[in-house]
């Protein structure tokens, strides 16, 4: 009996000390403890490429096909097909005109020629209406600008003319035919005469267009 009191008070004594000892949770003086730090993270490595080492594309070159007498639309799809994805287009019959829907114009050239090139060369097509002709006489291309005196605007359209003039310049258009309806689609109207007439010097002077629409006779 003696040695089951003892074995007894010895268990007792052993379980106060365990429940006055400190926790995981909490320190020696019975304080809660400071959380760990959080360990330092690895930055990350980029996989971008350095400013020094070239793009993939860079010096790359490819065949251009012929596109002539192909959509535009689908010109401009094998264009970039083949790599060139640098594409405009342009009015070859020079009335200036912007291809906006481009499934209703077709190709009558491209500069530059069918061909290898640089994927980064710039390709333009001269192109038309899918009823219209291409130019006999070639690519009427983009407007210049005009020097100091007034070029032959006549045939040609009144957007190409206003586009050609220096943007300073005070412009009238009238209607010629006796009409006198109100231009407002420029490229739709074809230049019948100008004040001053070609040749004359300009200096600021304002220019008077007579015109009618593209099909009309002057």
């Amino acid at each position: 009996m003696r040695v089951i009191r003892t074995t007894s008070a010895v268990a007792l004594l052993l379980a106060g000390l365990t429940a006055c000892g400190p926790t995981a949770e909490s320190g020696a003086d019975g304080k809660p403890a400071a959380p760990a730090a959080p360990a330092a993270k690895t930055p990350a490595t980029s996989s971008a490429p350095s400013a020094s080492e070239p793009s993939a594309t860079a010096g790359a070159t490819a065949a251009l096909p012929d596109m002539v007498g192909k959509g535009l639309q689908s010109a401009q799809d094998e264009a970039q097909a083949a790599g060139f994805y640098l594409l405009t287009s342009h009015d070859a019959l020079g009335r200036g005109r912007n291809q906006i829907l481009d499934r209703g114009w077709k190709v009558c050239s491209q500069a530059p020629a069918p061909g290898t090139h640089s994927t980064d060369v710039k390709v333009d097509f001269g192109t038309v209406k899918l009823e219209e002709k291409c130019p006999a006489g070639g690519d009427q291309g983009e407007p210049e600008k005009v020097g100091s005196t007034m070029p032959d605007f006549v045939g040609k359209a009144v957007k190409v003319a206003r586009q050609a003039l220096d943007s300073s310049t005070s412009i009238t258009v009238n209607d010629v035919s006796g009409q006198d309806r109100m231009v407002l689609v420029e490229s739709n109207w074809q230049v019948c005469s100008t004040d001053p007439a070609a040749g004359v010097k300009l200096d600021g002077q304002p220019v008077t267009i007579g015109a009618v629409k593209f099909g009309e006779s002057c």
